[in-house]
Protein backbone atom coordinates (compact mmCIF):
# COMPACT_ATOMS: atom_id res chain seq x y z
CA UNK A 1 0.00 0.00 0.00
CA UNK A 2 1.14 3.52 -0.76
CA UNK A 3 0.11 6.60 1.05
CA UNK A 4 0.41 8.82 -2.05
CA UNK A 5 -2.29 6.81 -3.83
CA UNK A 6 -5.65 8.51 -4.28
CA UNK A 7 -9.11 7.09 -3.81
CA UNK A 8 -10.36 5.45 -6.97
CA UNK A 9 -12.88 7.42 -9.05
CA UNK A 10 -14.55 4.37 -10.58
CA UNK A 11 -18.14 4.66 -9.36
CA UNK A 12 -20.26 5.04 -12.49
CA UNK A 13 -23.35 7.24 -12.85
CA UNK A 14 -25.62 4.16 -12.70
CA UNK A 15 -23.96 3.13 -9.40
CA UNK A 16 -24.49 6.58 -7.89
CA UNK A 17 -28.05 6.78 -9.20
CA UNK A 18 -29.04 3.46 -7.64
CA UNK A 19 -27.20 4.22 -4.38
CA UNK A 20 -29.15 7.49 -4.23
CA UNK A 21 -32.50 5.93 -5.16
CA UNK A 22 -32.28 3.01 -2.72
CA UNK A 23 -30.25 4.68 0.02
CA UNK A 24 -33.26 5.09 2.29
CA UNK A 25 -34.90 1.74 1.50
CA UNK A 26 -33.92 -0.57 4.34
CA UNK A 27 -35.31 -3.62 6.03
CA UNK A 28 -37.02 -1.21 8.43
CA UNK A 29 -39.47 -0.22 5.68
CA UNK A 30 -40.48 -3.81 4.93
CA UNK A 31 -40.66 -5.06 8.52
CA UNK A 32 -40.41 -2.20 11.04
CA UNK A 33 -43.15 -0.12 9.42
CA UNK A 34 -45.74 -2.51 10.89
CA UNK A 35 -44.91 -1.29 14.39
CA UNK A 36 -45.36 2.34 13.31
CA UNK A 37 -48.73 1.57 11.67
CA UNK A 38 -49.97 -0.19 14.82
CA UNK A 39 -48.91 2.81 16.86
CA UNK A 40 -50.60 5.57 14.87
CA UNK A 41 -53.07 3.87 12.51
CA UNK A 42 -53.62 5.40 9.05
CA UNK A 43 -52.35 8.68 10.52
CA UNK A 44 -48.85 7.23 10.21
CA UNK A 45 -48.93 8.70 6.70
CA UNK A 46 -48.71 12.13 8.32
CA UNK A 47 -45.68 10.95 10.31
CA UNK A 48 -43.95 9.66 7.18
CA UNK A 49 -44.72 12.90 5.34
CA UNK A 50 -43.45 15.07 8.21
CA UNK A 51 -40.27 13.02 8.64
CA UNK A 52 -39.83 13.05 4.87
CA UNK A 53 -39.94 16.85 4.77
CA UNK A 54 -37.18 17.03 7.39
CA UNK A 55 -34.98 14.62 5.39
CA UNK A 56 -35.60 16.49 2.14
CA UNK A 57 -34.54 19.78 3.75
CA UNK A 58 -31.46 18.22 5.37
CA UNK A 59 -30.42 16.60 2.09
CA UNK A 60 -30.84 19.92 0.28
CA UNK A 61 -28.54 21.62 2.80
CA UNK A 62 -26.00 18.81 2.60
CA UNK A 63 -26.24 18.86 -1.19
CA UNK A 64 -25.44 22.57 -1.26
CA UNK A 65 -22.23 21.99 0.68
CA UNK A 66 -21.30 18.76 -1.11
CA UNK A 67 -21.81 20.20 -4.61
CA UNK A 68 -19.58 23.15 -3.68
CA UNK A 69 -16.91 20.88 -2.18
CA UNK A 70 -17.28 17.09 -2.60
CA UNK A 71 -15.45 15.35 0.25
CA UNK A 72 -15.24 11.75 1.38
CA UNK A 73 -15.78 13.03 4.92
CA UNK A 74 -18.93 14.89 3.81
CA UNK A 75 -20.67 16.68 6.70
CA UNK A 76 -17.78 15.90 9.07
CA UNK A 77 -15.41 18.04 7.01
CA UNK A 78 -18.04 20.78 6.68
CA UNK A 79 -18.46 20.77 10.47
CA UNK A 80 -14.66 21.23 10.69
CA UNK A 81 -14.94 24.42 8.69
CA UNK A 82 -18.15 25.76 10.19
CA UNK A 83 -17.90 24.90 13.88
CA UNK A 84 -14.28 23.97 14.47
CA UNK A 85 -12.07 20.90 14.46
CA UNK A 86 -13.71 19.50 17.59
CA UNK A 87 -17.07 19.34 15.78
CA UNK A 88 -15.75 17.48 12.73
CA UNK A 89 -13.92 15.07 15.02
CA UNK A 90 -17.03 14.43 17.13
CA UNK A 91 -19.67 14.01 14.46
CA UNK A 92 -17.31 11.96 12.27
CA UNK A 93 -16.65 9.42 15.00
CA UNK A 94 -20.31 9.28 16.06
CA UNK A 95 -21.38 8.65 12.47
CA UNK A 96 -18.76 5.94 11.95
CA UNK A 97 -19.89 4.34 15.22
CA UNK A 98 -23.51 4.31 14.04
CA UNK A 99 -22.68 2.35 10.91
CA UNK A 100 -20.32 -0.03 12.72
CA UNK A 101 -23.18 -0.89 15.10
CA UNK A 102 -25.46 -1.33 12.08
CA UNK A 103 -23.08 -4.02 10.81
CA UNK A 104 -23.81 -6.11 13.89
CA UNK A 105 -27.56 -5.57 13.65
CA UNK A 106 -27.87 -6.30 9.93
CA UNK A 107 -25.48 -9.29 9.93
CA UNK A 108 -27.61 -10.86 12.67
CA UNK A 109 -30.85 -10.15 10.77
CA UNK A 110 -29.47 -11.62 7.55
CA UNK A 111 -28.09 -14.65 9.36
CA UNK A 112 -31.51 -15.32 10.91
CA UNK A 113 -33.09 -15.53 7.43
CA UNK A 114 -30.32 -17.75 6.09
CA UNK A 115 -30.61 -20.02 9.13
CA UNK A 116 -34.34 -20.45 8.46
CA UNK A 117 -33.53 -21.57 4.94
CA UNK A 118 -30.52 -23.75 5.86
CA UNK A 119 -30.97 -24.72 9.54
CA UNK A 120 -28.01 -27.11 9.39
CA UNK A 121 -25.71 -24.07 9.44
CA UNK A 122 -25.73 -22.19 12.76
CA UNK A 123 -26.88 -18.57 12.77
CA UNK A 124 -23.51 -17.26 13.97
CA UNK A 125 -21.81 -19.07 11.07
CA UNK A 126 -24.10 -17.35 8.58
CA UNK A 127 -23.34 -13.99 10.20
CA UNK A 128 -19.63 -14.71 9.79
CA UNK A 129 -20.08 -15.69 6.13
CA UNK A 130 -22.02 -12.51 5.33
CA UNK A 131 -19.48 -10.27 7.07
CA UNK A 132 -16.53 -11.92 5.33
CA UNK A 133 -18.22 -11.79 1.92
CA UNK A 134 -18.97 -8.09 2.07
CA UNK A 135 -15.61 -7.25 3.63
CA UNK A 136 -13.91 -8.86 0.63
CA UNK A 137 -16.25 -6.96 -1.68
CA UNK A 138 -15.31 -3.63 -0.13
CA UNK A 139 -11.58 -4.40 -0.09
CA UNK A 140 -11.54 -5.53 -3.73
CA UNK A 141 -12.42 -2.13 -5.23
CA UNK A 142 -14.91 0.68 -4.89
CA UNK A 143 -16.33 -0.46 -8.23
CA UNK A 144 -17.16 -3.88 -6.72
CA UNK A 145 -18.95 -2.10 -3.86
CA UNK A 146 -20.88 -0.04 -6.40
CA UNK A 147 -21.73 -3.10 -8.51
CA UNK A 148 -23.01 -5.11 -5.53
CA UNK A 149 -25.00 -2.12 -4.33
CA UNK A 150 -26.43 -1.54 -7.80
CA UNK A 151 -27.90 -5.05 -7.95
CA UNK A 152 -29.01 -5.11 -4.30
CA UNK A 153 -30.73 -1.77 -4.81
CA UNK A 154 -32.28 -2.92 -8.09
CA UNK A 155 -34.01 -5.82 -6.33
CA UNK A 156 -35.42 -3.46 -3.69
CA UNK A 157 -36.61 -0.90 -6.24
CA UNK A 158 -38.22 -3.48 -8.54
CA UNK A 159 -39.95 -5.13 -5.55
CA UNK A 160 -41.46 -1.85 -4.36
CA UNK A 161 -42.53 -0.79 -7.86
CA UNK A 162 -44.31 -4.14 -8.39
CA UNK A 163 -45.87 -3.81 -4.93
CA UNK A 164 -47.14 -0.31 -5.77
CA UNK A 165 -48.52 -1.33 -9.17
CA UNK A 166 -50.39 -4.30 -7.70
CA UNK A 167 -51.54 -2.18 -4.76
CA UNK A 168 -52.99 0.57 -6.92
CA UNK A 169 -54.67 -2.04 -9.12
CA UNK A 170 -56.23 -3.66 -6.03
CA UNK A 171 -57.42 -0.29 -4.68
CA UNK A 172 -59.10 0.38 -8.04
CA UNK A 173 -60.75 -3.06 -7.99
CA UNK A 174 -58.76 -4.38 -10.97
CA UNK A 175 -57.50 -7.58 -9.30
CA UNK A 176 -59.98 -10.51 -9.43
CA UNK A 177 -60.97 -11.78 -6.01
CA UNK A 178 -59.79 -8.63 -4.19
CA UNK A 179 -62.60 -6.22 -3.33
CA UNK A 180 -61.84 -2.52 -3.73
CA UNK A 181 -61.77 -1.18 -0.13
CA UNK A 182 -62.54 2.45 -0.90
CA UNK A 183 -61.84 4.59 2.17
CA UNK A 184 -63.18 2.09 4.70
CA UNK A 185 -59.78 1.15 6.13
CA UNK A 186 -58.65 4.79 6.28
CA UNK A 187 -61.68 6.18 8.05
CA UNK A 188 -63.10 3.11 9.82
CA UNK A 189 -61.65 1.30 12.84
CA UNK A 190 -61.46 4.46 14.93
CA UNK A 191 -60.90 6.97 12.12
CA UNK A 192 -57.74 8.33 10.49
CA UNK A 193 -56.20 9.11 13.89
CA UNK A 194 -57.51 6.22 16.01
CA UNK A 195 -54.99 6.77 18.81
CA UNK A 196 -54.99 10.56 18.66
CA UNK A 197 -52.50 13.12 17.29
CA UNK A 198 -50.05 12.24 20.08
CA UNK A 199 -49.57 8.79 18.57
CA UNK A 200 -48.65 10.43 15.27
CA UNK A 201 -46.01 12.56 16.99
CA UNK A 202 -44.60 9.44 18.63
CA UNK A 203 -44.74 7.72 15.25
CA UNK A 204 -42.53 10.42 13.74
CA UNK A 205 -39.78 9.43 16.16
CA UNK A 206 -40.02 5.82 14.94
CA UNK A 207 -40.25 6.78 11.28
CA UNK A 208 -37.52 9.42 11.18
CA UNK A 209 -34.74 6.89 11.65
CA UNK A 210 -35.98 4.88 8.67
CA UNK A 211 -34.75 7.66 6.42
CA UNK A 212 -31.18 7.71 7.72
CA UNK A 213 -28.80 6.67 4.94
CA UNK A 214 -29.88 9.17 2.31
CA UNK A 215 -26.60 11.02 2.90
CA UNK A 216 -24.48 8.04 1.75
CA UNK A 217 -24.80 9.22 -1.85
CA UNK A 218 -22.94 12.46 -1.02
CA UNK A 219 -20.10 10.44 0.54
CA UNK A 220 -19.90 8.02 -2.41
CA UNK A 221 -19.96 10.93 -4.88
CA UNK A 222 -16.36 11.73 -3.93
CA UNK A 223 -15.32 8.49 -5.67
CA UNK A 224 -17.14 9.18 -8.92
CA UNK A 225 -15.86 10.81 -12.09
CA UNK A 226 -18.22 13.76 -11.80
CA UNK A 227 -19.04 14.26 -8.10
CA UNK A 228 -20.88 17.58 -8.48
CA UNK A 229 -23.41 16.19 -10.97
CA UNK A 230 -23.77 13.04 -8.85
CA UNK A 231 -24.58 15.09 -5.74
CA UNK A 232 -27.09 17.28 -7.58
CA UNK A 233 -28.94 14.26 -8.99
CA UNK A 234 -28.97 12.47 -5.61
CA UNK A 235 -30.36 15.47 -3.75
CA UNK A 236 -32.97 16.31 -6.35
CA UNK A 237 -34.21 12.71 -6.41
CA UNK A 238 -34.76 12.65 -2.64
CA UNK A 239 -38.25 14.16 -2.95
CA UNK A 240 -39.74 11.58 -5.31
CA UNK A 241 -37.86 8.71 -3.64
CA UNK A 242 -39.58 9.45 -0.33
CA UNK A 243 -42.97 10.19 -1.93
CA UNK A 244 -43.06 7.02 -4.01
CA UNK A 245 -41.18 4.40 -2.02
CA UNK A 246 -42.16 5.29 1.52
CA UNK A 247 -45.38 7.29 1.53
CA UNK A 248 -46.72 5.50 -1.56
CA UNK A 249 -46.13 1.97 -0.28
CA UNK A 250 -47.38 2.71 3.24
CA UNK A 251 -50.49 4.32 1.72
CA UNK A 252 -51.16 1.06 -0.16
CA UNK A 253 -50.86 -0.94 3.08
CA UNK A 254 -53.22 1.19 5.19
CA UNK A 255 -55.74 1.52 2.34
CA UNK A 256 -55.95 -2.19 1.60
CA UNK A 257 -55.84 -3.56 5.16
CA UNK A 258 -57.24 -2.50 8.55
CA UNK A 259 -54.43 -0.81 10.49
CA UNK A 260 -55.13 -2.94 13.60
CA UNK A 261 -54.97 -6.28 11.76
CA UNK A 262 -52.49 -8.60 13.48
CA UNK A 263 -50.86 -9.47 10.15
CA UNK A 264 -50.02 -5.79 9.54
CA UNK A 265 -48.12 -5.56 12.82
CA UNK A 266 -46.13 -8.71 11.97
CA UNK A 267 -45.22 -7.83 8.39
CA UNK A 268 -47.39 -5.35 6.48
CA UNK A 269 -45.96 -6.17 3.06
CA UNK A 270 -46.39 -9.93 3.48
CA UNK A 271 -49.98 -9.28 4.58
CA UNK A 272 -50.72 -7.33 1.38
CA UNK A 273 -49.04 -9.95 -0.84
CA UNK A 274 -51.17 -12.61 0.88
CA UNK A 275 -54.24 -10.50 0.06
CA UNK A 276 -53.32 -10.69 -3.62
CA UNK A 277 -53.28 -14.49 -3.36
CA UNK A 278 -49.66 -14.75 -4.45
CA UNK A 279 -48.21 -18.04 -3.14
CA UNK A 280 -45.07 -17.98 -1.03
CA UNK A 281 -45.55 -14.40 0.18
CA UNK A 282 -43.34 -15.00 3.23
CA UNK A 283 -40.50 -16.43 1.13
CA UNK A 284 -40.74 -13.58 -1.39
CA UNK A 285 -40.49 -11.02 1.40
CA UNK A 286 -37.63 -12.93 3.02
CA UNK A 287 -35.69 -12.59 -0.24
CA UNK A 288 -36.42 -8.86 -0.45
CA UNK A 289 -35.56 -8.30 3.22
CA UNK A 290 -32.34 -10.33 2.88
CA UNK A 291 -31.39 -8.20 -0.12
CA UNK A 292 -32.08 -5.06 1.92
CA UNK A 293 -29.97 -6.42 4.78
CA UNK A 294 -27.05 -7.22 2.47
CA UNK A 295 -27.39 -3.77 0.89
CA UNK A 296 -27.29 -2.14 4.31
CA UNK A 297 -24.29 -4.26 5.33
CA UNK A 298 -22.49 -3.36 2.13
CA UNK A 299 -23.22 0.37 2.44
CA UNK A 300 -22.63 0.41 6.19
CA UNK A 301 -19.14 -1.01 5.83
CA UNK A 302 -18.38 1.33 2.92
CA UNK A 303 -19.66 4.39 4.78
CA UNK A 304 -17.92 3.61 8.09
CA UNK A 305 -14.62 2.94 6.33
CA UNK A 306 -14.76 6.17 4.31
CA UNK A 307 -15.56 8.21 7.38
CA UNK A 308 -12.69 6.77 9.45
CA UNK A 309 -10.43 7.21 6.40
CA UNK A 310 -11.42 10.87 6.24
CA UNK A 311 -10.85 11.23 9.99
CA UNK A 312 -7.41 9.68 9.54
CA UNK A 313 -6.45 12.12 6.77
CA UNK A 314 -7.33 14.92 9.17
CA UNK A 315 -5.29 13.44 12.01
CA UNK A 316 -8.35 12.31 13.98
CA UNK A 317 -7.78 8.56 13.61
CA UNK A 318 -4.67 6.34 13.44
CA UNK A 319 -2.34 7.43 10.64
CA UNK A 320 -2.18 3.92 9.18
CA UNK A 321 -5.89 4.08 8.33
CA UNK A 322 -5.26 6.65 5.60
CA UNK A 323 -3.26 4.18 3.49
CA UNK A 324 -4.76 3.45 0.10
CA UNK A 325 -4.25 0.23 -1.84
CA UNK A 326 -3.16 0.03 -5.48
CA UNK A 327 -6.82 -0.39 -6.36
CA UNK A 328 -7.61 2.99 -4.79
CA UNK A 329 -9.34 1.53 -1.71
CA UNK A 330 -8.63 2.55 1.92
CA UNK A 331 -8.25 -1.14 2.77
CA UNK A 332 -6.88 -0.57 6.27
CA UNK A 333 -9.87 1.62 7.12
CA UNK A 334 -12.19 -1.08 5.76
CA UNK A 335 -10.54 -3.73 7.92
CA UNK A 336 -10.57 -1.47 10.99
CA UNK A 337 -14.32 -0.95 10.59
CA UNK A 338 -14.85 -4.67 10.01
CA UNK A 339 -12.99 -5.74 13.15
CA UNK A 340 -15.35 -3.77 15.37
CA UNK A 341 -18.26 -5.04 13.26
CA UNK A 342 -17.21 -8.64 13.92
CA UNK A 343 -16.98 -7.88 17.64
CA UNK A 344 -20.53 -6.45 17.69
CA UNK A 345 -21.82 -9.56 15.90
CA UNK A 346 -20.14 -11.72 18.55
CA UNK A 347 -21.61 -9.63 21.35
CA UNK A 348 -25.07 -10.03 19.86
CA UNK A 349 -24.80 -13.80 20.34
CA UNK A 350 -22.86 -13.83 23.62
CA UNK A 351 -24.63 -11.03 25.48
CA UNK A 352 -27.59 -9.72 23.47
CA UNK A 353 -29.35 -8.04 26.38
CA UNK A 354 -26.49 -6.94 28.61
CA UNK A 355 -24.04 -5.59 26.04
CA UNK A 356 -25.42 -5.54 22.51
CA UNK A 357 -28.65 -3.74 23.39
CA UNK A 358 -26.60 -1.10 25.23
CA UNK A 359 -24.42 -0.60 22.14
CA UNK A 360 -27.48 -0.27 19.90
CA UNK A 361 -28.93 2.34 22.26
CA UNK A 362 -25.74 4.41 22.02
CA UNK A 363 -26.49 4.92 18.33
CA UNK A 364 -30.20 5.61 18.83
CA UNK A 365 -30.19 9.39 18.33
CA UNK A 366 -27.07 9.81 16.18
CA UNK A 367 -29.19 10.38 13.06
CA UNK A 368 -30.69 13.50 14.64
CA UNK A 369 -27.27 14.67 15.85
CA UNK A 370 -25.92 14.36 12.29
CA UNK A 371 -28.87 16.21 10.77
CA UNK A 372 -28.55 18.98 13.35
CA UNK A 373 -24.84 19.41 12.60
CA UNK A 374 -25.57 19.49 8.84
CA UNK A 375 -28.16 22.24 9.31
CA UNK A 376 -25.98 24.37 11.59
CA UNK A 377 -22.93 23.93 9.33
CA UNK A 378 -24.89 25.00 6.25
CA UNK A 379 -26.25 28.04 8.08
CA UNK A 380 -22.76 29.19 9.09
CA UNK A 381 -20.96 28.38 5.82
CA UNK A 382 -23.63 29.97 3.64
CA UNK A 383 -23.59 33.18 5.67
CA UNK A 384 -19.79 33.18 5.53
CA UNK A 385 -19.94 33.15 1.73
CA UNK A 386 -21.82 36.44 1.46
CA UNK A 387 -22.32 37.53 -2.14
CA UNK A 388 -20.39 34.46 -3.36
CA UNK A 389 -23.46 32.30 -2.69
CA UNK A 390 -24.91 33.30 -6.06
CA UNK A 391 -22.39 31.02 -7.78
CA UNK A 392 -23.40 27.85 -5.90
CA UNK A 393 -24.26 24.89 -8.14
CA UNK A 394 -27.05 23.86 -5.75
CA UNK A 395 -28.79 26.12 -3.25
CA UNK A 396 -30.90 25.59 -0.16
CA UNK A 397 -34.46 26.82 -0.65
CA UNK A 398 -35.60 30.01 1.11
CA UNK A 399 -32.35 30.43 3.02
CA UNK A 400 -32.13 31.04 5.99
CA UNK A 401 -35.78 30.47 6.89
CA UNK A 402 -36.03 26.78 5.99
CA UNK A 403 -32.62 26.14 7.54
CA UNK A 404 -33.82 27.60 10.84
CA UNK A 405 -37.08 25.65 10.56
CA UNK A 406 -35.05 22.46 10.13
CA UNK A 407 -32.92 23.24 13.19
CA UNK A 408 -35.97 23.94 15.35
CA UNK A 409 -37.73 20.79 14.12
CA UNK A 410 -34.74 18.53 14.81
CA UNK A 411 -34.35 19.98 18.31
CA UNK A 412 -38.09 19.38 18.86
CA UNK A 413 -37.64 15.74 17.81
CA UNK A 414 -34.82 15.35 20.33
CA UNK A 415 -37.07 16.80 23.03
CA UNK A 416 -39.78 14.39 21.89
CA UNK A 417 -37.40 11.46 22.41
CA UNK A 418 -37.08 12.53 26.05
CA UNK A 419 -40.85 12.76 26.51
CA UNK A 420 -41.74 9.44 24.84
CA UNK A 421 -40.81 6.61 27.19
CA UNK A 422 -40.02 4.14 24.36
CA UNK A 423 -37.23 6.37 23.00
CA UNK A 424 -35.97 8.02 26.21
CA UNK A 425 -33.35 5.37 27.01
CA UNK A 426 -31.89 5.45 23.50
CA UNK A 427 -31.61 9.24 23.60
CA UNK A 428 -29.98 9.38 27.02
CA UNK A 429 -27.47 6.68 26.10
CA UNK A 430 -26.69 8.41 22.80
CA UNK A 431 -26.26 11.75 24.58
CA UNK A 432 -23.88 10.15 27.08
CA UNK A 433 -21.74 8.75 24.24
CA UNK A 434 -21.86 12.06 22.37
CA UNK A 435 -20.82 13.96 25.51
CA UNK A 436 -17.74 11.75 25.89
CA UNK A 437 -16.75 12.11 22.21
CA UNK A 438 -17.33 15.88 22.21
CA UNK A 439 -15.32 16.25 25.42
CA UNK A 440 -12.42 14.41 23.78
CA UNK A 441 -12.72 16.60 20.69
CA UNK A 442 -12.83 19.84 22.69
CA UNK A 443 -9.87 18.76 24.81
CA UNK A 444 -7.94 17.67 21.73
CA UNK A 445 -8.40 21.00 19.96
CA UNK A 446 -8.43 23.36 22.95
CA UNK A 447 -7.03 26.79 21.97
CA UNK A 448 -5.56 25.42 18.75
CA UNK A 449 -3.73 22.55 20.43
CA UNK A 450 -3.51 19.20 18.74
CA UNK A 451 -3.77 20.45 15.15
CA UNK A 452 -2.87 17.47 12.94
CA UNK A 453 0.64 17.57 11.53
CA UNK A 454 -0.69 17.04 7.99
CA UNK A 455 -2.82 20.19 8.23
CA UNK A 456 -0.20 22.27 9.96
CA UNK A 457 2.35 21.42 7.26
CA UNK A 458 -0.05 22.12 4.42
CA UNK A 459 -0.29 18.50 3.29
CA UNK A 460 -3.41 17.95 1.23
CA UNK A 461 -5.58 15.20 2.69
CA UNK A 462 -8.68 13.59 1.21
CA UNK A 463 -6.86 12.30 -1.87
CA UNK A 464 -5.31 15.63 -2.82
CA UNK A 465 -7.87 18.24 -1.70
CA UNK A 466 -6.76 20.77 0.85
CA UNK A 467 -9.20 21.15 3.75
CA UNK A 468 -9.67 24.81 4.58
CA UNK A 469 -9.62 26.16 8.09
CA UNK A 470 -12.83 27.25 9.73
CA UNK A 471 -11.82 30.90 9.61
CA UNK A 472 -11.37 33.29 6.75
CA UNK A 473 -12.99 31.19 4.04
CA UNK A 474 -15.32 32.92 1.62
CA UNK A 475 -16.63 29.70 0.10
CA UNK A 476 -17.99 26.37 1.21
CA UNK A 477 -14.80 24.61 0.37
Amino acid sequence: MQQNQQLSKTLKPRHLSMIAIAGVIGAGLFVGSGVAIQQAGPGILVAYAAAGVVVILVMRMLGEMAAANPETGSFSTYADKALGRWAGFSIGWLYAWFWIIVLGVEATAGAAIMHRWVPAVDQWEWALVLMVLLTLTNIASVKSYGEFEFWFASVKVVAIILFLLLGVAAILGLIPGVAAPGLSNLTGNGGFFPNGPGAVLAGILVVVFSFFGAEIATIAAGESENPVDAVKKAVKSTVWRILIFYIGSIAVVVTLLPWNDASVAKSPYVAVIDLFGIPGAGTIMDIVVLTSVLSCLNSGLYTASRMVFSLSTRGDAPKSWRKISKRGVPATAVLASTVVGFITVGLNYLAPEAVFLFLVNTSGAIALFVWLVIAISQLILRRRMGAGAKDLALKMWLFPYLTWLSIVTIVALLVGMVIVSDTRQALLTSVALAAVVVAIGVYRYRKGAGVPESLASGEAPEGGRRILSDEGSNSLG
